[in-house]
């Protein structure tokens, strides 16, 4: 016994303090992710996290290994600095104090708020309350209301605080908005004379029909020589949004713009968004353009990138052009006599780079997107598949050639610029996937470690149209890496490119708007060795900015959706509908039915057997009756029921006998 307790004070002698970032889970336990500790996370559990919140950073007491199961455990030991110092919530209120519930989950604590610090606040409002005291062993959190965000119903306030809890704001600062009003709505002689005039040409906008921010307008021209001159006309954003200024600083700060169904959150203020910068129809308007000579394989084989002023002919949507040529409307034909044969000459090149891009390999994973319909009141009234018809290809192939043509220029001038990267998928996940894919009988060519895009094109286009297609896709999307900005051409795995950058989208992309400033600099005057190591930090700070900025947009996207579908599927418990087993975890399988909601069927749901997790196979497996739950299986549910503070959706298996009440 002696010899026992010896050994253990030995161990404890050598027990780490560590300090880590801790990321808290909504049922209370959370994991510290060490500052340099490379030895992977720490588990914390909920006895051992005193009274720390999400995001502090902490000292933790690593656990010895026998007082644990997991690989690391630890309790912390110190809160050495605070993360959350304000908070998102709903009021709530008696006659003498009042409480905050955070929406975010992983703050486990209401906050108590004095009746002096209600600052106007009722019951069901939805408000920002500044800690001023941190919980304790004895007390609760304690803060005052700093901000009411919306009022109890007010329609959208549901998306305003989660745009508040991300700590976005739709409002910009009183001298960002001084500095936009002072800029002239007007273009000046002088800059319309210095500029190539195309003011009489055939060019267009071509967006959906809820667009009012227009970057991007295209002509297209068939040569005599057969070729096509293509021309994607960009806003010259960076003549208004001058280096160093409070609206460059702003738009830096924001990354870019974010689009949460009916509201927006800009990167630039109204009076350039949707006003000098955008590139309305019937008006004169500044522009950065490239001309692309494109030979009959999708080759650009001659190119030139100038400063430019347009007069858009007209503002297209994407229906009207696609009804034109995919269902010869004869109606819009006539209305657009005077540019349709602009428009087939659009379609036919965008046929043409877009077969030059196949058959270099490069990926398209076509899955569904959500339209999501609300009410004056911010109710979801219809959640539907958006369409991504024959004219939405026509401006992604135009906009794909763009950017590819302006990252090669730019690479081969040596000069510091901002790539858009893809890298290559790692040699475990493609291993994963070459594995997976064998149980359908397909082979994947090519040398794991150095895969091409090509070998796993081949891939998606051998299961097209067969059962197996949506989990094909499915595993392969969830097997690449995430895009990011960088200063180093790394090449872009998913299109199959070696040059690629953001060039198209200033009004609402911080990369493409630095690049224009760059892409003017050196066509007017050049850069000396100052300004590129200027443009060497700026550019190395805007990549890492917008990369940050654009993950947290997607977030925030991703969590608007989630909570605007299951507030959609509130209204629609006990349907019955058709979908297709999306993802699989030991603790049941995710869901998909026709408008690309997602639910959950719990294993406690599935009452007929015990199932196992095949994790290799995608799977789950009863082990007395062997039935099969495996991704990308077609399955009969029932909506079970919704939780809409964690915004989940519940399904159940549903009898077949049950499709006498089906969803619509």
């Amino acid at each position: 016994m002696d010899h026992v307790n010896k050994r253990k004070k030995g161990k404890e002698a050598k027990v780490e303090i560590i300090i880590g970032t801790l990321s808290k889970h909504k049922k209370g336990f959370g994991f510290v992710i060490p500052e340099t500790d490379t030895n992977g996370d720490i588990f914390i559990p909920h006895s051992g996290m005193k009274n720390a919140m999400n995001g502090d950073l902490v000292s933790v007491k690593l656990l010895p290994s026998w007082e644990t199961e997991r690989t690391r455990e630890g309790v912390i030991q110190e809160i050495m600095k605070r993360s959350v110092t304000e908070v998102v919530g709903t009021f709530e209120k008696s006659k003498r104090f009042g409480f905050v519930v955070p929406d975010d989950k992983r703050i486990n604590d209401d906050i108590f708020v004095m009746k002096k610090d209600f600052h106007g606040a009722e019951k069901g409002d939805k408000v920002v309350v500044k800690i001023e005291r941190y919980p304790d062993k004895n007390y609760s959190a304690e803060g005052k209301i700093e901000e009411i965000i919306s009022r109890n119903g007010e329609p959208g306030g549901d998306i305003k605080g989660l745009i508040r809890q991300y700590n976005l704001k739709k409002e910009f600062p009183a001298k960002v908005n001084s500095e936009a009003k002072k800029i002239p709505q007007e273009i000046l002689e002088d800059e319309i004379i210095r500029r190539r005039d195309l003011r009489d040409q055939t060019i267009i906008t071509m967006d959906g029909a809820d667009a009012k921010d227009l970057d991007d307008a295209v002509s297209v021209k068939k040569l005599d020589n057969g070729n096509f001159l293509l021309g994607v006309h960009i806003a010259d954003v960076s003549h208004y949004v001058k280096e160093g200024s409070q609206l460059d600083k702003e738009a830096l700060k924001r990354g870019n713009s974010v689009y949460l169904i009916d509201q927006v959150i800009p990167m630039l203020p109204e009076a350039l968004s949707n006003g000098i910068c955008s590139l309305n129809p019937k008006v004169d308007r500044l522009t950065l353009s490239v001309d692309m000579e494109i030979d009959s394989k999708g080759k650009v084989v001659n190119h030139d990138i100038y400063e430019s002023i347009i007069h858009s002919k007209a503002r297209m949507v994407y229906g009207d052009v696609s009804d034109m040529l995919e269902n010869d409307a004869a109606d819009l034909k006539s209305k657009y006599e005077d540019i349709y044969e602009d428009i087939l000459s659009m379609d036919k090149l965008a046929k043409i780079l877009r077969k030059a891009r196949e058959a270099r390999g490069s990926l398209d994973f076509d899955f569904d997107e959500a339209y999501i319909k609300l009410n004056e009141e911010g109710i979801p009234i219809s959640v539907e598949t958006a369409e991504r018809r024959v004219a939405n290809r026509i401006i992604e192939e135009f906009m794909l050639i763009a950017n590819e043509t302006i990252a090669e220029h730019f690479f081969w001038m040596e000069i510091p610029f901002v790539y858009r990267i893809h890298e290559s998928p790692s040699l475990e996940k493609i291993e994963v996937f070459k594995k997976f894919i064998q149980s359908f009988g397909l082979i994947l060519k090519g040398n794991p470690e150095n895969i091409h895009p090509k070998a796993l094109n081949e891939i998606l286009s051998s299961v097209e149209g067969k059962p197996e297609e949506h989990v094909v896709n499915t595993v392969m999307l969830r097997s690449m890496k995430k895009a990011f900005y960088g200063t180093e051409c790394e090449g872009h795995f998913g299109l199959g490119v070696k040059y690629y950058c953001h060039f198209t989208s200033p009004i609402r992309r911080y990369p493409d708007l630095i690049i224009h400033r760059i892409i003017k600099e050196v066509l007017t005057s050049g850069l000396d060795v100052k300004r590129v190591k200027n443009y060497k930090k700026k550019t190395e700070n805007a990549a890492l900015t917008s990369s940050a900025t654009e993950r947290l947009a997607q977030e925030l996207e991703r969590e608007v959706e989630k909570m605007k579908k299951a507030e959609y599927m509130s209204y629609h418990v006990g349907e019955v509908h058709e979908g297709i087993i999306s993802g699989v975890a030991n603790f049941g399988f995710f869901v998909e039915i026709g408008n690309t909601i997602e639910g959950m069927v719990r294993v406690e749901y599935l009452n007929d057997d015990f199932y196992d997790y095949e994790a290799s196979k995608y799977r789950l497996i009863g082990r007395r009756t062997n039935h099969i739950y495996a991704l990308g299986d077609h399955v009969l549910i029932k909506v079970h029921s919704v939780d809409l503070q964690d915004k989940e959706i519940n399904f159940t298996v549903a009898d077949p006998k049950e499709i006498e009440n089906p969803g619509v």
